[in-house]
């Protein structure tokens, strides 16, 4: 009797001899559907039992029409059935007899063997091994173990190159039987391999995580949690070499790792661009198609899970002369015990919980200069935080926890900003300014009425070569800089004390002793005389931002 023709699967009549031939090929039941082009996302997510079985049913069906025909030909004729269709025949009842959920392939003669036992010849088993519950508990054991605070999570996963390199041979081996069907297919509409595992595995995740949503995409404005899965599969790990003899010019290591490993140069995206370059005939020429069956399936990688930044910005005070900006290292040597990045960083790496810190700052003072006034914006990207929700109440507590660790500095206006927000502290960098106070030696015995000048000095423009003292680390050039304003305060016969508006990024120091004239015009010629600095402060840098906290 007929089987029923009613099954779960949207395949279509047109399926039938592509869903044949990756059979035979070594597919498994997943990467069939995938060749059909099956968008519909809940023929992913049954289990790859039931599939498989609605596969055999699918082609059973096909098979004993076949059957059918052949029976009533044989009815009208005394020549006995071909051998094909006896073989047909006990393919049928070899599936009917046994387990159900098993995959046909199409063997010799009398070696019938079960697909669905074997890794498959193009996904090297990841849709087969690695998309059930059993999985989906693994990663989400190492998600709850790194206790992280999140709301939602994006699930991203990184294939070996060589899938491409199958999944292009498999391609190939069905083309033909597109174009003899005159099936309209296109490799563009083929379901990609990370698809097709997300969407088997995000809701199986998301289960086991107690139902935290999955997003499809990482998005810069909110807090997003990433979990990544990786496999490997060092037996087909050559599958992709021959390419280098073909598109050499796809697998060039670039300017910054030139002394990268062979293996590490066959990136998936320089794969897959050298497949777009490769002729159909010379591929034939290096690489199987179908592709073989691997003996092993992929290996899984640890689960990684990754948070993304969360920036706290904020303005900071200095009131010591022996405290760096930061970290102060020279030829290998630490020279100070401490720093500013690293005085605010300790306690927000403690209560973010994250692995590290990117510091920044609009400009830096110098080890023995103090930042006053409404002080130094700054800005913190935490990275990898493992919480990251933190209400003002709490943002408050840690800046008073800052402020009770040293009275060495103080830090004000402290708040979680965006990533886009932390522009603007870098928006217009030389039109800004700064103000500072700065205390001035004269070798030459000065009164009042040698310095009231000064004060009617208005926008004086500077050319200074970078000092001598930052050349290790800066570029040689010539910058030109502008003081706006300059004001004093007569101290005695060889002190007084100088208050200057400036343009950002002016060197004061430089400007006050000469540099060897490396700055010019400077103090020095200004006053006839040798001149140096011996105190400096910041005492504003005019940027608005962050926002004022009221206290």
């Amino acid at each position: 009797m007929r089987r029923s023709n009613c099954i779960m699967l949207p395949l279509k009549e047109k399926d039938r001899p592509i869903v044949k031939k990756l059979l035979e090929a070594g597919c498994c039941a997943r990467c069939v559907l995938r060749f059909c082009c099956l968008g519909v996302q809940s023929a992913y997510r049954q289990s790859y039992e039931d599939t498989a079985k609605e596969l055999c049913a699918f082609i059973s069906d096909s098979e004993s029409n076949e059957c059918q025909d052949a029976a009533v030909l044989e009815q009208h004729t005394e020549d006995p059935p071909s051998k094909k269709i006896k073989m047909d025949a006990a393919e049928t009842d070899v599936q009917s007899e046994g387990d159900s959920a098993v995959v046909p392939t199409v063997m010799e003669e009398g070696d019938a063997k079960p697909a669905d036992s074997d890794v498959c010849a193009v996904c090297l088993g990841v849709l087969q091994e690695f998309c059930d519950e059993a999985y989906a508990i693994k990663i989400s054991d190492v998600v709850k173990a790194k206790n992280y605070q999140f709301d939602t999570m994006v699930l991203s996963v990184s294939l070996p190159a060589q899938l491409s390199v199958r999944e292009h041979s498999c391609w190939l081996h069905v083309k033909k039987e597109v174009r003899e069907k005159s099936i309209c297919l296109d490799k563009d509409d083929v379901i990609q391999v990370k698809e097709a595992f997300k969407w088997t595995m995000q809701g199986l995740v998301s289960k086991e995580l107690g139902g935290v949503p999955v997003v499809t995409k990482i998005s810069r404005q909110t807090e997003q949690f990433e979990v990544g899965v990786g496999f490997t599969h060092p037996e087909t790990d050559s599958d992709c070499h021959f390419l280098a003899g073909i598109c050499s010019d796809c697998f060039r290591p670039t300017k910054n790792k030139q002394f990268v490993s062979q293996q590490n140069v066959f990136t998936r995206m320089a794969v897959v661009k050298a497949l777009e370059k490769v002729s159909d005939e010379k591929f034939l020429k290096k690489f199987p198609c179908p592709p073989t069956r691997p003996a092993r399936k992929c290996i899984a990688q640890d689960a990684q899970c990754l948070h993304v930044s969360v920036f706290v910005a904020g303005r900071y005070n200095k009131f010591s002369r022996t405290l760096p900006q930061t970290p102060w290292v020279i030829d290998g040597e630490r020279r100070m015990e401490s720093s500013v990045e690293e005085l605010i960083a300790a306690p927000l790496l403690s209560s973010f919980r994250a692995e590290g810190f990117n510091f920044s700052s609009s400009g830096r003072e110098d080890v023995d200069v103090r930042t006053l006034g409404n002080g130094r914006p700054f800005a913190l990207e935490l990275l990898n935080p493992h919480r990251a929700r933190f209400n003002k109440a709490e943002v408050r507590q840690l800046q008073e926890t800052i402020n009770q660790s040293s009275d060495k500095i103080r830090v004000r206006d402290l708040q979680i900003v965006s990533r886009d927000a932390m522009g603007h502290m870098k928006e217009g960098e030389e039109d800004k300014t700064k103000s500072y106070t700065a205390l001035i030696w004269t070798q030459k015995a000065i009164d009042k009425d040698d310095i009231t000048f000064l004060e009617e000095t208005k926008e004086l423009k500077l050319a200074q070569k970078t000092p001598l003292r930052v050349l290790h680390r800066r570029p040689l050039a010539v910058r030109e800089r502008v003081i706006h304003t300059m004001s004093t305060c007569f101290l005695d016969t060889h002190h007084f004390h100088l208050k200057l508006r400036t343009q950002a990024g002016t060197y004061i120091k430089e400007f006050v002793h000469g540099d060897f004239g490396r700055t010019k015009p400077n103090l020095c010629d200004l006053l006839k005389t040798e001149t140096d600095i011996l105190e400096l402060d910041v005492d504003s840098v005019d940027v608005d931002w962050p926002p004022s906290i009221p206290e």
